[in-house]
């Protein structure tokens, strides 16, 4: 196991009912921006609950937050968060709205144009930032309860992640019951998300037992995330399936796993290249990514292949390449299931893509994956694979 300091101080509030307690949870002095996304929480009550928690408060809101946020949307939110003194920012939505209200909390304070700090994220690590809190609406990202941002800026074809000291939210309000009117297409991608982001960490080249406590909590995850996925799925999740969900997404990335533990995080770079272009989302894009580099990875991770075929899907019978094999196959299968495609052919997507991306990995002089063992190179090999 790495040596490693561990901090998380944003304060979870979950269950059911829980929005009401804004009121409490917010200093009653703050001047509030409540940030917001395209709509859905007009309709399923959540905007109605944030309003009423809030009278009497002094607040305005910004609307309009894309998924895979804007830079330039984001700026028009800095600016008048700036004109209007705002000293609390409240996203109420999913990872979309909670990333950029990070880049708004930062961008306030930076002086200097704030793209800077997503082209070079060493400059937003002890940036101030304004207060923020989140009242999540769709588990996927764990943004709630981490200090990550992935911002694009689709003029430039751009989507680029910062990371700061100053932006884990100070609390973050997880009612279960705001997922219920989700379209099934956004509660697949939250899965896909999730399952994701647990396997960056877990399914690395690290020595099977050097980190036992996170590889079961890891495997935990997983396992429930396969558990609950076809409730998740039906015309009425129950309460428990829906609150099972939200934690998981929550405890996928907030840096519980990530303990003393090598991290990947190919996937989710190279995954960003092809939303950049395509446009794709975020979800769709790590279900196409992932089967494929654990191929082309199979020697670098040879041991937590047959740890992870083994422990999350069962896997006992056959050599050890019909082991991880198979291993592969259950894991496209489960996204596949969840009625996400996993080839970029089935999104018209072909080789000049495979080359642009090869390219922009190599220009920026990027080795992704732990201790940089995915080379630009191999990023071609994995996204032929994936064709």
């Amino acid at each position: 196991m790495n040596n490693f300091v561990f901090t998380n101080p944003t304060k979870l509030v979950f269950g059911k009912g829980q929005i009401a307690r804004l009121a409490k949870l917010i200093p009653s002095d703050a001047k509030i921006m409540i940030t917001i996304g395209g709509g859905s929480i007009f309709n399923n009550g959540i905007y109605n609950q944030v309003v009423d928690a809030l009278k009497g408060r002094d607040w305005v809101e910004f609307r309009g937050i894309e998924p895979n946020p804007e830079f330039e949307t984001l700026m028009k939110a800095v600016e008048e968060a700036k004109e209007k003194e705002i000293d609390f920012l409240l996203a109420v939505g999913g990872g979309s709205v909670i990333d950029g209200t990070k880049f708004i909390a930062t961008a306030m304070h930076y002086e200097g144009d704030p793209w800077d700090f997503l082209l070079d994220e060493r400059k937003a690590a002890n940036a101030k930032a304004t207060t923020l809190a989140t009242v999540l609406t769709l588990p996927a990202t764990g943004s709630e309860m981490n200090n990550g941002s992935v911002i694009s800026r689709r003029a430039y074809g751009e989507k680029r992640a910062f990371h700061s000291a100053n932006t884990f939210p100070l609390f973050s309000i997880l009612d279960p019951e705001a997922i219920y009117s989700l379209p099934k297409r956004q509660i697949a991608n939250g899965i896909v998300d999730t399952f994701a982001h647990t396997l960056e960490q877990y399914l690395t080249d690290g020595t099977e037992g050097s980190a036992m406590v996170m590889d079961r909590w890891a495997e935990g995850l997983l396992q429930t995330l396969i558990d609950i996925a076809p409730k998740l799925t039906v015309e009425r999740m129950s309460y428990d399936a829906a609150a099972n969900f939200m934690l998981t997404a929550t405890m996928g990335l907030n840096g519980f796993v990530a303990m003393g533990v090598e991290q990947d995080w190919a996937t989710h770079m190279i995954g960003h290249e092809l939303t950049a272009l395509h446009s794709l989302d975020h979800g769709i894009t790590l279900a196409i990514v992932h089967p494929a580099l654990m191929d082309v990875m199979r020697e670098e991770k040879r041991a937590k292949l047959l740890q992870y075929g083994e422990r999350v899907f069962g896997i006992k019978e056959g050599s050890e390449e019909q082991r991880i094999d198979k291993a592969i196959q259950a894991t496209e299968m489960f996204y596949r299931s969840l009625g996400v495609k996993t080839r970029l052919s089935e999104h018209s997507i072909g080789e000049s893509t495979v080359n642009e991306i090869v390219k922009r990995f190599t220009d920026r002089g990027w080795r992704v994956g732990e201790r940089g063992i995915v080379t630009p190179e191999k990023v071609g090999e994995i996204l032929r694979k994936a064709l």
